[in-house]
């Protein structure tokens, strides 16, 4: 916390693009099946559009567009990322170092299916960290940026919003976590801020502080 202030309660660390370095594997997932249903979309549209975002999301951009995504597409998407993740999927650099030495309660608010997760954490050796402590979009009514998921997960760990830090790298977590009252951390360290100013997004949706490597986790 910025000095002078109390020790945090409890850190919320989200869970793709700050603990795992998958943004740009799911979101390349994303735009890959959307394709084989004749819906096109870029990667970078899909930065664009859903960092951060639930599923439900996706769906509900497309009705908007008055577009109705397939009946197959979440489950050929789900596949699609769980077999890329089993192959492909890297931990943060420094991450598991900074979880080592935490000495705050600290659990997972993610965006992403609670298997989605699991598998995340299992195949990067980060569960250990974490046990049942994940808390995902299915559990709760609205998603991110709605402040729903953090104030759930705050409940569940008894803690104060006001006394806990969250860990962000998209514009809708970030706005989620001050929207919830608490302390936001923008984490732009992940492979899909490069040659993007991660700093300027994080700071404009209202990041307390923005920093991008592990190693200055605790740094002012």
């Amino acid at each position: 916390m910025e000095q002078g202030r109390p020790k945090p309660e409890l850190i919320i660390f989200d869970c793709d693009g700050v603990l795992v370095d998958s943004e740009l594997l799911s979101c390349g997932c994303l735009s890959a099946v959307l394709a084989e249903f004749g819906i096109a979309l870029s990667l970078e549209q899909a930065l664009e559009l859903f960092l951060g975002r639930s599923t439900k999301a996706i769906e509900q951009h497309y009705r908007e567009l008055g577009q109705i995504v397939p009946e197959g597409f979440l489950p050929r998407l789900k596949s699609q990322v769980l077999t890329t993740f089993a192959a492909s999927l890297q931990p943060i650099p420094g991450i598991a170092g900074v979880m080592a030495g935490l000495s705050v309660p600290s659990c997972v608010a993610s965006s992403s299916d609670l298997d989605r997760v699991a598998l995340s954490l299992d195949v990067t050796g980060l569960r250990t960290h974490f046990g049942e402590r994940i808390y995902t979009a299915q559990m709760v009514r609205h998603g991110k940026p709605a402040p729903d998921l953090f104030l759930y997960a705050a409940e569940k760990m008894r803690a104060s919003p006001a006394r806990t830090v969250v860990i962000e790298d998209s514009v809708s977590g970030v706005r989620a976590g001050k929207a919830a009252g608490m302390t936001v951390w923008g984490f732009v360290g992940g492979s899909h801020y490069r040659g993007r100013d991660g700093a300027a997004i994080l700071s404009r949706a209202g990041a307390d502080r923005v920093f991008a490597r592990m190693s200055d986790f605790w740094e002012a």
